[in-house]
């Protein structure tokens, strides 16, 4: 038998093949340019939030706080959801703060975050009837979305860890909240590493967010919590520093 026929005429298709030292060149620049592609909604975030992200010392006077959660450990809140909670007390006392909406999940009766988030404040010299509670906060847009239409939060200080607070400040201006955020310093620990390296997963979705506007999980009616709060902090006397 002679050999196998092959095809070369004018419409035969070929595989293009690049030189063998071409090929690692090729897959690097492959890799860069999906590692571009996948930056570059970290990149907005950082140029949305830009001067947005202060310290307590110089975050703008505002009427309300918004404290996202960020886990439970025994039915009390984490040493990083501790920090946030503590960073928004010290807003109220100072006056930068009236009200303190604290916005978690609440999907399980053996879970709850804003109730927790609540204990947490009041021992710490927040009055209860300052504190306003959002237990359908399951995630940053739903809680941004959920400040704005559900309790009519239009202008607040946004209070999260570093790595975080710039999705969450991009996200609540997306919502239409008028928001500053205070970047919550923590120990460099293993936490704060896988915190970091999440986001640059969660800011792709956020610009998702952003782009198709989901409603939230649950979105549910009008609350005047905020509103009530502000109007009795008005006819309140002093606070205590």
């Amino acid at each position: 038998m002679g050999s196998r026929a092959r095809w070369t005429g004018p419409w035969a298709w070929r595989v293009p093949r690049w030189p063998a030292r071409a090929r690692p060149r090729r897959l690097v620049q492959a890799l860069m340019a999906v590692c571009a592609v996948a930056l570059l909604p970290a990149a907005w975030l950082h140029t949305t939030a830009g001067a947005r992200v202060r310290t307590a010392a110089d975050a703008p006077a505002g009427q309300v706080a918004v404290v996202f959660g960020a886990g439970l450990w025994d039915g009390r809140p984490s040493p990083y959801l501790a920090h946030r909670l503590d960073a928004a007390a010290g807003l109220y006392r100072s006056g930068k703060v009236r009200v303190v909406l604290v916005t978690g999940d609440n999907s399980r009766v053996e879970y709850d975050e804003p109730d927790a988030m609540r204990a947490y404040l009041t021992a710490r010299g927040v009055p209860d009837g300052r504190i306003v509670s959002d237990y359908a906060g399951f995630d940053t847009w739903d809680s941004c979305v959920r400040a704005r239409r559900v309790f009519g939060v239009d202008r607040a200080v946004l209070v999260s860890q570093g790595f975080h607070i710039r999705r969450a400040i991009a996200l609540c201006r997306s919502a239409g909240i008028d928001a500053y955020g205070v970047g919550v310093d923590d120990v460099h620990d293993v936490t704060w590493y896988y915190g970091g390296a999440r986001e640059v997963f969660a800011a792709g979705k956020a610009l998702l967010d952003v782009v198709f506007r989901p409603d939230p999980h649950f979105l549910g009616p009008r609350e005047d919590g905020v509103t009530k709060a502000l109007e009795d902090d008005l006819t309140a006397g002093p606070r205590a520093g």
